[in-house]
């Protein structure tokens, strides 16, 4: 048995690990995570590791995708194969490579052929051991009777050397060789030697790390003078080339991977108009958002881009509303009130994640700290219980986190979202006008999305929410989940107004009992009526402060040491929408270190080369910048992205800073002497303020042309249906393509479709425009675009 965890990588750069599944060679990790890739990459890989106490974790296997192959993945669940780690093949980076070859004249006035080989520089290597490396290269002439090498310096601590060395290799001799010498000379034509160049990290007291290779063929040189590229580091000839691989086992990836260029702003306004129209187009079935939903091969694809780019507006309440109000339509029962997965309830899922983090961290998140980080067991079922397990007490570990719960939930109302609140409103109006004899209705149309759809799935899956850094452990999970069972039952009024429960195992039944009283009943219906009015509510920002991001990372001394040298210690780092700070560890209340982020003036990456470290960057405010190192580009990246958005509105904002740190009496980017000197570089542009909601709508309108585009086919059968449906009005006898499209009004519908199209026509040929130049620009060779596999 094995105690086994994943990785995530970016080439070899660690972004994200899961938690630790142990004794089982089967483990379900079943976590999520959703990132923004900050550079280019080779391949997404996922390494699965055999956790080890008191040695180096063992790598069992691993799944390396190329980058132009996650298209083909993206959306399907996958059992890929492991393959074999092994050292030879764990390449990443390019080369810099310039070939001459120049006629010497001998002394005795014969020719001879030199061929001069200039390794210019490398970047992106990886990190060995967390740390940049020490990479040199070792430069070979390789024919059939000749291996001729030579070796660049040591470079120290760097991913991005600069060898700017030159080596000259004799590669023919003179004519007045022996006959022996001939055949030597014949053997040795230019069209069979080649130039390898392996990069390797010095271990100085330990072995060297092989960090990849290059082959190029002389023959390169064939009809040109000098020849002078970019190329990617290759695997080692037999990396993973075994003859017979060992069955590794497999892993079941789903992979949701999409890119798209976004334009300048000015190409997205038709487009976004014609979306942020549809709340007021009659009927909402014939609006542009309602068919980008109607016509996607998943709905779901849909529905992010299209809330968040309604959300900004200020739309996204009338258009739920509207299309809240056609689900009810087609709804004959009560009890089974927005209870499928219609664009509706989509939409509202994605509303409640995006804009009720924090409402759910100030809610929920203490109670399931204190339930994972416990071991109290709460199995009450009889089949399930463990030796020793008593029923009873483990009844009322359950009825006390059950009871903790809930009141909280029931006493939060001042917290809830406004948008969350009015959108309650809406549905609480239209379901009592659906439903009039049903004095219940008004309460589920509400409780089926805040205690069904948001409270119970946050506290079954507390990582999704980002409320636990890790999918919990088997007994836990278990915990949680008769929890939420309870939880949603207990707000599901339609349940609580009859004598039985809707439970259909026993022993929750019983359970279930402790909690049908009047008091339950009546806590959940005030705080349903308290969600759903339209009074004005306090903002729960003006008394506690948001809790924006936390995590682990390395900060530079801010004072000296008792040596005189600052260095780097790793501290927990945490940001609200009113400070920075960082503390020795995760819950310390005690600050090191407090940064108001009124205080903030800049927040921009950090070169490399100041520290000859990755992945850092610098918090510039009113006293000494705070030098940070992230664990890795995809943290980094997040960390700078959250602070730029919650300093933004800042009076005093820095226009220019420095990129390098200021050391040894001058800054390191300038050379200026001064430590007040203004900056020699202009500071990054500014993000939107909005410290809660970050949305970029021309990415999100990108995303929706691209939605569009990749579903125009249906969109020709939805335009051929309003045409036919126009001309027969008749009842339709047999099912067609176009009978699953909701179509109320085929005039307005087909409008809209003529509009949807016109405006995806014009924004393809700035599209097209754009790729022509993107490939035409990139020239094969070039450091964007680097020459790969060498044959």
């Amino acid at each position: 048995m094995r105690d086994c965890f994943c990785t995530i990588n970016l080439d070899q750069e660690e972004v994200y690990r899961t938690q630790v599944v142990e004794k089982s060679l089967s483990p379900f990790f079943s976590e999520e995570f959703y990132f923004e890739i900050p550079r280019t990459f080779q391949y997404l890989s996922f390494y699965v590791y055999d956790k080890n106490v008191l040695q180096r974790d063992l790598r069992i296997g691993k799944v390396a995708i190329k980058k132009e192959d996650l298209c083909n993945h993206s959306g399907k669940e996958t059992w890929f194969s492991l393959q074999p780690v092994d050292s030879n093949s764990e390449v990443q980076g390019k080369v810099h490579l310039e070939l001459k070859l120049n006629e010497l004249i001998t002394e005795n006035g014969t020719v001879c052929q030199q061929l001069v080989v200039h390794v210019k520089a490398c970047h992106g290597l990886p990190l060995i051991n967390g740390q940049s490396c020490d990479p040199y290269a070792t430069v070979s002439l390789v024919g059939p009777s000749r291996n001729d090498q030579k070796k660049t310096k040591v470079k120290k601590k760097t991913s991005n050397p600069q060898f700017n060395e030159i080596f000259y290799f004799e590669v023919t001799r003179s004519s007045s060789y022996t006959r022996k010498s001939q055949f030597q000379v014949e053997e040795e034509d230019i069209e069979k030697l080649e130039i390898r160049i392996d990069l390797w990290n010095n271990g100085n007291l330990v072995q060297d790390v092989f960090l990849g290779e290059i082959k190029v063929p002389v023959n390169v040189l064939r009809n040109d003078a000098s020849h002078q590229a970019w190329y990617l580091l290759q695997p080692r000839d037999n990396g993973n080339k075994s003859s017979k691989t060992d069955d590794l086992g497999s892993l079941r990836l789903n992979i949701c991977y999409t890119e798209d260029y976004v334009l300048p702003s000015e190409y997205y306004g038709p487009l976004k108009t014609l979306l942020l129209k549809s709340p007021d187009v009659q009927p909402i079935s014939a609006s542009a958002a309602y068919i980008l939903g109607e016509i996607c091969r998943d709905k779901n694809d849909a529905v992010l881009p299209l809330v968040r780019l309604l959300l900004h507006h200020d739309k996204l309440v009338p258009f739920a509303t509207a299309v809240a109000e056609l689900d009810l339509k087609e709804t004959q029962d009560a009890n089974t009130i927005f209870r499928g997965n219609s664009l509706a309830t989509r939409c509202l899922d994605e509303m409640m994640k995006i804009v009720g983090g924090h409402y759910l961290k100030v809610t929920l998140k203490p109670i399931l700290d204190e339930i994972c980080e416990s071991s109290k067991s709460c199995e009450i079922d009889p089949i399930k219980l463990k030796e020793g397990d008593n029923v009873e007490n483990n009844k009322e570990n359950l009825r006390y986190y059950v009871d903790k719960l809930f009141s909280t939930i029931v006493k939060s109302s001042m917290s809830c979202p406004t948008v969350m609140c009015d959108i309650f409103y809406s549905l609480r109006q239209m379901a009592t006008q659906r439903f009039p004899n049903d004095p219940h209705v008004q309460y589920s149309a509400v409780s089926s999305f805040v205690f069904l759809r948001f409270f119970a799935v946050a506290v079954v899956s507390p990582h999704t929410f980002h409320l636990r850094p890790h999918h919990p452990d088997p007994q836990t999970i278990r915990t949680l989940t008769l929890i939420s069972k309870t939880i949603q039952t207990l707000g599901s009024w339609g349940s609580l107004s009859k004598s039985k429960s809707s439970f259909k195992e026993t022993f929750m039944c019983e359970f279930f009992k402790m909690f049908q009283e009047e008091g339950y009943i009546m806590a959940v219906k005030k705080f349903l009526d308290e969600i759903s009015s339209t009074e004005t509510k306090e903002s729960s920002g003006t008394s506690e402060p948001v809790h924006l991001k936390e995590g682990e990372m390395y900060k530079r001394a801010q004072g000296r040491t008792r040596i005189g040298k600052k260095n780097f210690k790793k501290r927990w780092f945490c940001l609200t929408s009113r400070e920075l700070t960082y503390h020795k560890q995760p819950g310390s209340k005690d600050a090191i270190y407090t940064i108001p982020v009124k205080n903030i003036l800049a927040v921009e990456k950090l070169e490399e080369s100041s520290f000859n470290k990755k992945n850092m960057f610098q918090v510039i405010h009113t006293e000494k910048p705070l030098y940070v190192q992230a664990n890795n580009c995809v943290e980094a990246n997040e960390w700078i992205d959250v602070l730029c958005r919650v300093s933004r509105c800042n009076q005093n904002r820095l226009s220019s800073y420095h990129p390098s740190a200021y050391l040894n009496g001058n800054w390191l980017c300038c050379l200026e002497t001064s430590e007040n000197a203004l900056g020699c570089k202009p500071c990054t542009a500014g993000v939107p303020a909005d410290i809660q909601i970050d949305i970029d709508e021309d990415r999100e309108t990108e995303r929706i042309y691209s939605l569009f585009t990749l579903s125009l086919l249906k969109l020709h059968k939805m335009e051929e249906a309003c045409g036919t449906i126009a001309v027969y009005q008749g009842p339709q006898k047999e099912p067609d393509d176009y009978s699953n499209f909701v179509i109320e009004d085929s005039v307005t519908t087909f409008k809209t479709i003529q509009q949807i199209k016109s405006v995806i026509e014009k924004l393809d040929e700035p599209h097209e425009k754009y790729r022509k130049k993107r490939s035409s620009s990139a020239k094969y060779g070039s450091k964007e675009n680097p020459i790969g596999k060498i044959f």
